[in-house]
């Protein structure tokens, strides 16, 4: 399974919406489909998942604006380009 098909079953998960797919520039936030409290559990799935520590204090919510970003800031931060402080 690659990097992107985990990070989706993730997010399918945590937002328990198997339709995410569909449509990867739908506004996450604006579409109020992720929340703070949906932010965190996904923070931490990517923890157990990925082994990527994201503090809350740097998260940048329109980083994670879509489900095409958070695949992208995901694939970053496993490669080291993303500051995780």
């Amino acid at each position: 399974m690659s990097t992107a098909d985990q990070v989706l079953t993730i997010l399918e998960d945590v937002i328990d919406d198997a339709d995410i797919r569909q449509n990867l520039d739908v506004r996450l936030y604006d579409s109020h489909i992720l929340d703070s409290l949906k932010t965190v559990e996904l923070i931490l799935a990517f923890d157990d998942a990925f082994g990527i520590e994201i503090a809350p204090t740097a998260f940048e919510p329109e980083q994670w604006a879509t489900p095409r970003r958070i695949v992208d800031y995901v694939e970053r931060a496993l490669q080291g380009q993303v500051v995780r402080s």
